[in-house]
């Protein structure tokens, strides 16, 4: 195609009219045109890697990341296997092998420039997070202070991951490679020659997984925390690839400044951000630890490709992307050093002077100015877009006879307001069919399939976008004064006042992500003044080729954020849980990415010959695309690559009356779906699980369904549990709860002293009965001093390789003096995660039912309740 085949002098009136029109066929070209655009651009940016530097490689490279020793260490660490805090793999022999090659890297190093000090910490404590009280006993850590000889600095740089692993996970990604890449940093530095101005604590932590407990442990209790001034968090929620920077400070934009001076591979965004911190990726880090606790801002990293097999067996080393270690190796590295040696790392507080906007262009560079410059920036580049869009049209009516002026003002108005209906109608439609995609119950399509996406959603932006202005141009054929150049450009002058507006109001509201809206603005603006200028100086309308130029850096950056986007948060419906709404998620970022770039080229449809035949192939396309999702070929799930996750844990309960005695004892398999398609089993293997009715009563009579619910995402999804009767577990150990004293306070506050015995992880749930209250506790009391929380009261407890019984009380408040018990009930859910060598045949037997498409979480629990 050639841009010379727009015709600029076309009439919309007139008997040669369609003579001057693109022939139709020029129209897939076109649209190919775009398509090669992020194929040959945006797939090799994302999936660019620097050559791994291999050990023979050390000499030609002094004092960089060798990707190659990473690599080896990562395989004897994910050799150990599952790495569950508690658990003799992560508390001995995880401990053992990285304490083995800390010693190395201290026994190669220039002992003569540095001073490095190892300690391991076990730690206990309590704090409360996700609404929940917890309280932990004896997790590890291990700490690393690297400090240059004679340094009196007292500032430190703290550079943190995890080496537990969650349940069934040998965690080679999560976050096995991210501690191989701080033991790589840790040995290029320990024998460098260049200047370090810091301490450097790298912090090595064993429980993460459970809830931030040795993060909480090093920041609240251990030495050298209190000198810690900065933070590198690195984690993970995928396989590999790129670590994306995701949270930074807050309010230390000098840490962002030196992420663009130093990180080889950028790739970060405030958008990714601002989700995060609004609850729409389903897992958090230790970040949060150290910025709550401990007030230490930093930056937060974590890979996210293939988030599939996160947390799942199938997080093996050889699953792990290739060209992770290099380019992670590589950015860490240089942000240590730059952080390290930073004047800011002094007295950070100084430099704390509000939000960053930050992001990357397709991973070749960055961009990142402070929120106030980030205001004014959107402000001047909306207003100048208003003013210039006005401008356009102005000169669209200068240049024709006089009389023609007020109708071109008043075609522009009616196409502003054509425009709005346009994009309600879109935004409108694609929404839709994500409802009824739900209503359907052909929910997660793509999630094997991601190409069903383009189908389900963006075709029917496209088509939208494109139709509707076709539409007007039809209905305004024979009373229209303008040409047909001039109205595709007055529609899109007029999505672009709509982008403007909303970007002043996004500004308005605080929302840094203002700058996603701005950047199609700005662009678009660019290509009216270029427009201008050029006709001014040649009196020639180039205005669709510049227009085109100008948009092909949007374009890749819009479809690079939808790639992103899409690539990172589709793994993660799969475990957003059943009350998730993971159609109208994709849907909306779909509408969010479309309507920065499709409201710029799809008009432009309307140039070519049969112009609403060529949009309708959009609607055609998206209607194959239900059809599709509506067959076996839309199943989302895939034998190892892209399984359907659940919960199943093999479970006693048992329930006590006031006076002790046992009133009623089960034993079954909690099965508990972790996505929008719980009843993909009812067929096979959840066959013989008992009816809604049973949970329906069950929820009705006992606290929280009387299940050992491990976390308060877990009460949401509660309703939509399978339980399936089945014999006993063997339970390592019985849950043995002591009431050791009942002591009054005054008259109506009684205070209940425990002890208990059971597994190594417990959730203790709380409910008083009638009007008593629970008043104190020897838990974190933020659940209790939380405004308008309804009971019961939850607490979770960890106990790592200590088998004495744990002790707590609870303060109760009587309705009256007078009134006797019972006064609540306590419900104790034990966790057994690690101990598969008690599995029962049946247990076994059960989970091999599982088609291979399904993946079971699985371990055993009990549940036992008393009232006292």
């Amino acid at each position: 195609m050639a841009f010379q085949s727009f015709d600029v002098n076309s009439d919309l009136k007139g008997p040669d009219d369609k003579s001057k029109k693109i022939k139709w066929y020029w129209a897939p070209a076109f649209c190919a045109f775009w398509f090669l655009l992020f194929y040959v651009t945006v797939i090799p940016s994302f999936f660019s890697y620097p050559e791994t530097l291999r050990i023979s490689d050390e000499k030609a490279h002094p004092d960089e990341f060798i990707g190659e020793r990473a690599q080896l260490q990562l395989l004897g660490l994910s050799s150990i296997g599952v790495k569950l805090t508690g658990s003799v793999e992560n508390e001995v022999y995880a401990v053992r092998f990285l304490l083995n090659e800390i010693e190395k890297i201290k026994s190669a190093s220039r002992q003569d420039l540095y001073d490095i000090e190892v300690d391991v910490q076990h730690s206990s404590g309590d704090f409360w997070i996700w609404g929940l009280a917890t309280s932990y006993h004896n997790v590890t850590n291990i700490i690393v202070k690297l400090s240059p000889k004679k340094l009196t600095s007292e500032s430190y740089l703290l550079v943190n991951s995890h080496f537990d692993s969650e349940v069934g996970s040998p965690a080679a990604a999560d976050a096995g490679v991210m501690i191989v890449v701080i033991l790589e940093v840790l040995r290029v530095i320990s024998i460098s020659e260049n200047e370090l101005k810091n301490p450097i604590v790298f912090l090595l932590n064993g429980a993460e997984e459970s809830n931030f407990l040795a993060a909480h442990g090093f920041i609240t209790q251990h030495k050298w925390a209190t000198n810690c001034k900065a933070l590198i968090n690195l984690d993970s929620t995928g396989s590999g690839g790129k670590e994306v920077l995701f949270q930074t400070g807050p309010n230390h934009p000098w840490l962002v400044k030196h992420y663009i001076k130093s990180a080889k591979h950028p790739f970060a965004t405030t958008l990714a951000e601002e989700l995060f911190q609004n609850n729409f990726v389903p897992s958090d880090t230790d970040f949060r630890i150290f910025r709550d606790y401990g007030g230490v801002p930093g930056l937060d990293m974590a890979h996210a490709l293939n988030g599939y097999i996160y947390h799942t067996k199938y997080d093996t080393f050889h699953n792990l992307e290739r060209g992770t270690y290099q380019t992670t190796g590589d950015n860490v590295l240089a942000l240590v050093w730059a952080l390290a040696n930073a004047d800011e790392l002094t007295n950070p507080e100084d430099h704390a002077e509000g939000h960053v906007v930050f992001y990357d262009f397709l991973g070749w560079f960055m961009v990142a100015y402070t929120e106030t410059i980030g205001i004014i920036v959107n402000i001047c580049v909306s207003c100048c877009a208003i003013i210039f869009i006005f401008l356009s049209v102005f000169l669209m009516s200068a240049l024709g006879d006089k009389d023609q002026a007020n109708p071109v003002y008043m075609q522009f108005f009616t196409i502003i307001g054509v425009q709005l209906l346009t994009v309600a109608v879109a935004v409108g439609l694609t929404i839709l069919i994500a409802i009824i995609v739900e209503a359907l119950n052909i929910t997660q399509s793509w999630y094997t399939q991601t190409w069903i996406i383009f189908g389900l959603y963006f075709c029917p932006m496209f088509f939208v976008l494109a139709i509707v202005p076709g539409f007007y141009i039809k209905w305004r054929k024979n009373e229209n004064t303008m040409r047909l150049n001039d109205i595709i450009a007055c529609f899109m002058h007029a999505h672009c006042l709509i982008l403007a507006i909303i970007c002043i109001i996004m500004t308005g509201l605080g929302i840094r992500s203002a700058f996603f809206v701005m950047i199609a603005v700005f662009f678009y603006t660019i290509s009216l003044i270029l427009n201008m200028v050029v006709f001014r100086f040649t009196k020639k309308d180039c205005y669709f080729v510049i227009h085109f130029l100008c948009e092909v850096m949007p374009f890749w950056f819009y479809t690079y954020m939808a790639y992103v986007f899409l690539t990172f948060f589709i793994p993660m419906q799969g475990r957003d849980g059943p009350t998730s709404r993971p159609e109208l998620l994709l849907s909306m970022f779909t509408v969010l990415c479309t309507l920065h770039f499709g409201g710029f080229i799809l008009p432009t449809l309307n140039k070519f010959r049969k112009s609403k035949t060529i949009s309708s192939m959009f609607a055609v396309i998206c209607v194959a695309f239900i059809i599709i999702a509506a067959t076996p070929a839309g199943f989302p799930f895939t034998k190892d690559v892209t399984p359907q996750r659940f919960y199943v844990l093999h479970t006693e309960r048992i329930f006590h009356d006031y006076a002790g005695s046992v009133v009623k004892n089960d034993t079954g398999f909690y099965v508990q779906p972790e996505d929008t398609r719980p009843t993909s089993l009812d067929d096979s293997t959840l066959k013989n699980a008992l009816p809604q009715s049973w949970i329906d009563e069950e929820c009705a009579t006992e606290m929280l369904c009387g299940l050992p619910l491990f976390s308060m995402r877990w009460r949401k999804w509660k309703d939509s549990m399978k339980w399936v009767t089945a014999g006993g577990p063997n339970l390592v150990k019985p849950t043995d709860l002591k009431l050791i004293s009942k002591t009054y306070t005054n008259e109506t506050h009684l205070i209940y002293s425990f002890s208990l015995r059971a597994a190594d992880r417990v959730i203790i749930n709380i409910e008083p009965h009638d009007k008593n209250k629970v008043v104190d506790w020897s838990f974190n009391r933020g659940m209790l001093d939380e405004p308008g929380y309804e009971p019961p009261y939850s607490a979770y407890h960890l106990q790592s390789m200590d088998d004495s019984p744990f002790q707590f009380w609870i303060q109760i408040e009587r309705e009256t003096p007078t009134l006797e018990g019972p006064h609540f009930r306590i419900g104790i859910g034990a966790h057994f995660l690690y101990h598969t060598h008690t599995y029962t045949q049946e247990y076994k037997d059960f989970l091999a039912s599982f088609p291979e498409w399904a993946y079971p979480t699985h371990w055993t629990a009990s549940y036992e309740c008393w009232h006292f």
